[in-house]
């Protein structure tokens, strides 16, 4: 009989692991003296993670730290129009800057509630956020007097505890003593367990001095160590229910294997045993889309029939990193028996229906993949059905949600970094194969209508320290008016985002959730090709927009090289039809609807 690791393990490794590394450091503190602010101190472990841009508005419990911030050689601070969009910011850069983390910097009770949806929304997907909040002075947080930003009523850790609902850690910085090792803490939760995580920043500990020697030790991102035995036991598991099924099987990525960085593993796996892989929506481009075995976007009954009969038909999936949320899975319509699934996730294995805690895939994968090589002959002779990129011919000259897709799927380069806002545009784009090595931005679980927008500024900021290739916003007017600033922010920064923003003339997925023709639905019209120049651009310089209102007139746009360049900012306006609909968001919308209904009888 297999002993299995009790359930609170892993959390206990973390924190031997943790003890380790503070032990190291006391050990060399303990051999020299030099010394740092504890401002610098935060900074170079920013930029030992490699941060190079921190995100934010001014307040004046923050502005002592955001002095060091902006005299930082290698950090740059990125002012926002908003908190909101701050955090949002945030989230973008972390998502593109693999082995990196978002940080967001605001002022105490105003800024910190303004920002809060975007560190749920952070802590929703899993994406590595740290939240810094200037406060008020130890002794001003000691005697609770009258102070502006507060309630009124002396409760100074009311906004702390709205923070612990969303942040996976959290430090308050009261003495120097032990502020350097609650810094450490902190960053090696946000970046082993990727979640955020908040830290509070009293104005009177910015300039107060700490060792500076522990910086040598580098933050920890070692995994709690699967047991050895259970490990070998799964593994026996896995061969054996494959081998039962004879090798036929399919892989299916999601987005855990992202968020907890077992992308290369994923890679090693798919390449060398050959087994068809498919994606969900918010696994999109985990594995590359122009990979021979790569077969497209499963989400159950919304899914290509084709790629639908694929998945379903296997006597086996292996499914890694999922997240089985309503509009992932297709408003939970996967067609597939726990007995014909194994499934590896960060800190768990399913085999069918046994259960085997602690076995994390970031350690089970290098194992599995030279296990699985003895079932390639088999692996390669399964079908995959690829998506194909075509682009319909229809009478009609009015741009068209079904035309459109395909049409701009032919426009993407290689490196091109796509940012798809929840709705119409997170849907649209599903079936369209995106190019090598392009990376795929949405928010899909959250799903927060606006985020986009300011996730574009962070995704810009880090694609182009990652030297990645254009960055492409696709977005609907009711979403853009919800975060607009934020463009502002990107152009003062140099930044070349091409924005698609569709007007259908309101909330296009609201509408086929419920309230089709009703008027709360509809947005005011904006005039929408002088956001640019109004938004920073004031002599027209920095930017181009068009508005397209008709097939020819977005192939024009589309063939145009100096557009195709993205050397400026630029907007375009694509008009749509009102109810006009993406395939998989009025499937999606009718499955919700049937959902509720279902969920609504059985109480």
């Amino acid at each position: 009989m297999i002993k299995t690791m009790p359930a609170n393990l892993t959390e206990l490794e973390s924190e031997v692991a943790r003890l380790r590394h503070e032990l190291q450091s006391l050990e060399v503190e303990r051999k020299d003296d030099d010394e740092i602010t504890i401002a610098n101190y935060l900074l170079t472990r920013l930029e030992q993670l490699g941060v190079t841009s921190v995100f934010g508005v001014p307040g004046d419990f923050n502005m002592p730290l955001l002095d060091y911030i902006e005299d930082h050689p290698r950090i740059q601070w990125i002012g926002n129009c908003n908190e909101l969009n701050a955090a949002y910011a945030a989230d973008g850069y972390a998502r593109v800057k693999s082995h990196s983390i978002g940080v967001v910097v605001t002022t105490f009770g105003v800024g910190e509630l303004s920002a809060i949806n975007g560190i749920a929304g952070a802590f929703s997907e899993m994406v590595p956020v740290l939240h810094i909040v200037g406060v008020p002075s130890t002794v001003q947080l000691k005697t609770k007097p009258l102070l502006h930003h507060t309630l009124g009523d002396a409760r100074f850790d009311v906004f702390t505890k709205a923070a612990e609902q969303v942040t996976i850690s959290q430090a308050m910085l009261m003495n120097k003593v032990h502020a350097a090792a609650e810094i450490d803490r902190i960053l090696i939760d946000c970046i082993t367990r990727a979640r955020p995580v908040y830290l509070t920043f009293p104005s009177d500990m910015v300039s107060e001095k700490v060792s500076a020697k522990r910086l040598k030790i580098p933050l920890s991102r070692t995994l709690p160590p699967n047991d050895p035995q259970v490990e070998q036991f799964v593994l026996d598991e896995i061969i054996k229910v494959i081998g039962e099924a004879g090798g036929d099987m399919a892989i299916l990525v999601d987005a855990c294997v992202l968020r907890h960085d077992v992308q290369d593993e994923v890679k090693d796996l798919v390449t060398a045993t050959r087994f068809p892989v498919y994606s969900t929506p918010m696994g999109k481009t985990t594995v590359s889309e122009q990979f021979d075995r790569y077969g497209g976007v499963y989400i159950g009954s919304i899914s290509d029939p084709a790629i639908k009969e694929r998945v379903e038909s296997a006597k086996l999936i292996l499914s890694i990193g999922g997240l089985k949320s309503d509009f992932n899975t297709g408003m939970y319509t996967y067609r597939i028996p726990t007995t014909h699934t194994i499934e590896l996730h960060s800190d768990h294995v399913l085999v069918q229906h046994a259960h085997f805690p602690g076995i994390g895939m970031k350690q089970l994968l290098p194992k599995l993949t030279p296990r699985l090589r003895e079932f390639r002959g088999r692996a390669s002779e399964l079908a995959v059905s690829k998506a194909k990129l075509e682009v319909p011919i229809e009478r009609d000259n009015d741009i068209t949600q079904s035309y459109f897709w395909p049409r701009v799927g032919k426009f993407f380069k290689k490196k091109d970094v796509i940012v798809a806002e929840t709705g119409t545009s997170n849907f649209g784009i599903l079936d369209v194969p995106l190019p090598e090595q392009s990376v795929f931005v949405s928010q899909m679980l959250y799903s927060s209508i606006g985020w986009s927008v300011g996730s574009t500024l962070g995704t810009a900021l880090a694609a182009r320290n990652k030297g990645l290739g254009r960055v492409i916003l696709f977005v609907g007017d009711g979403s853009m008016q919800l975060g607009v600033q934020e463009i502002s922010t990107m152009t003062h920064h140099g930044l070349t985002p091409i924005i698609f923003l569709i007007n259908n003339s309101g909330y296009n997925i609201e509408r086929n959730l419920h309230g089709m023709n009703r008027k709360y639905n509809d947005i005011a019209n904006w005039k929408w090709t002088s956001l640019l120049t109004t938004l920073g651009d004031v002599d027209g310089t920095l930017s181009r927009s068009y508005t397209v209102r008709d097939k020819s007139g977005l192939e024009k746009l589309l063939d145009d090289p100096e557009f195709s360049n993205a050397g400026k900012i630029q907007l375009v306006e694509v008009i749509m039809g009102k109810y006009d609909t993406p395939r998989a968001l009025k499937l999606a919308a009718e499955l919700s609807g049937k959902y509720t209904e279902k969920s609504a009888k059985q109480l």
